[in-house]
C-alpha cells in the first residue's frame, strides 16, 4: 500500500485520523518486508497483529502464516479492512481493545507471535501487561518509538536503562533490531521509530510467584533512581533483611539502582521474599 493509495482511502472514506489513538501508517514497502523478515515466519505460524490500520502489514502477514488475528480498536477501520481483507480465510478480525483483552487475559498468547506497528499511546503498557501474562507470545516483533526501543535496549549505568527495560527484560531478551525513519509513516511523527525483536525467556529468570515482588522493587528504586537504593528498600523491608541481601550479592550499600544489573535484581528478590515482612 503506497502513500498515495492510502491519503486516496482516508480521502475517500472521510476519515479523518485520531491523535489520541496514535494512528499513523506505514507505507513505506521496504520497511514492511524488513519487519516481516525480522519475525522469522513460517506457515504454520499464528500471528497477532495490534493496530493493523489499513492492513499494509496484514496484507503480507496473510500471504506467508497460517492465521493472523488482527485487533483494531477503530470501527471505521475495521469495515475498511473487512472490505479489503476479510475474504481471506486465514485472517480474524476482532473489534477491540487490545489493553483490556490482555489485562483481562481473555486469550491465550503463548503459541503465538506478535508481530504490529503498536500504537504510539499503547505501546508500553501494552508490551509490560503481555511481558506479565502468563500466556505471553513466544515472541514479539513490534515497531515502537525509537526512543522506546531504546530503553529496553538499554544497559545498566545509562540513562535510558528502567523500569520498563527490567520489566521486559524480565522474560524476554533481545534479538535483532532496526531503525525506521519517521519518513516511512503518514500522517508523519514527529520522531523515528525502531522495530525490535523480543523473544521469550526459555529459562525464566524468576518463578511465576515472585515476578511481583521483583516489580514491586523495581518501581521502588527507580521511581527515586537518584536516592541509595539500600535506603529506598528498607521502607518495604526489615533493614536487616536488606543489609544481607546486598551483603551476599556483592552490592555496595551506596549503590543507585541504575547501576544493578538484572541479575542481581532477580537475586536480591529471591532474598527480600524471604523476608519475614512485605509490606
Amino acid at each position: 500500500m503506497t502513500l498515495s493509495e492510502i491519503r486516496n482511502i482516508l480521502n475517500d472514506e472521510d476519515i479523518m485520523l485520531t491523535k489520541s489513538l496514535g494512528q499513523t501508517f506505514m507505507h513505506d514497502q521496504n520497511q514492511l518486508r524488513k519487519i516481516v523478515a525480522l519475525a522469522k515466519l513460517a506457515p504454520d505460524d499464528s500471528v497477532i497483529e495490534i493496530g493493523p490500520g489499513l492492513g499494509p502489514l496484514t496484507g503480507m502477514l496473510l500471504e506467508i502464516v497460517g492465521h493472523v488475528t488482527a485487533i483494531e480498536t477503530d470501527r471505521r477501520l475495521i469495515k475498511l479492512l473487512e472490505g479489503r481483507l476479510g475474504q481471506r480465510e486465514n485472517l480474524t478480525l476482532q473489534h477491540a481493545d487490545a489493553l483490556k483483552i490482555v489485562r483481562k487475559t481473555e486469550f491465550d498468547w503463548s503459541g503465538h507471535k506478535l508481530v504490529a506497528n503498536l500504537p504510539y499511546s499503547i505501546a508500553s503498557p501494552l508490551l509490560i501487561d503481555l511481558a506479565e501474562s502468563p500466556c505471553r507470545p513466544r515472541a514479539m516483533i513490534v515497531t515502537l518509538q525509537l526512543e522506546v526501543v531504546l530503553r529496553i535496549l538499554a544497559k545498566p549505568a545509562t540513562k535510558e536503562y528502567g523500569v520498563l527495560t527490567l520489566l521486559i527484560g524480565l522474560h524476554y531478551t533481545i534479538g535483532k533490531w532496526f531503525t525506521i525513519p519517521r519518513g516511512s509513516f503518514y500522517p508523519e511523527p514527529n520522531v523515528d521509530s525502531g522495530c525490535i525483536e523480543l523473544l521469550r525467556r526459555e529459562t525464566p529468570l524468576l518463578p511465576p510467584e515472585l515476578c511481583p515482588v521483583f516489580k514491586n522493587i523495581v518501581k521502588r528504586v527507580f521511581a527515586e533512581r537518584r536516592k541509595k537504593m539500600m535506603k529506598l528498600l528498607k521502607r518495604d523491608w526489615p533493614e536487616a533483611a536488606v543489609e544481607e541481601a546486598f551483603s551476599a550479592i556483592g552490592l555496595d550499600e551506596t549503590i543507585r539502582a541504575e547501576r544493578v544489573t538484572i541479575e542481581q535484581f532477580a537475586e536480591l528478590t529471591q532474598r527480600l521474599s524471604r523476608a519475614e515482612i512485605y509490606e
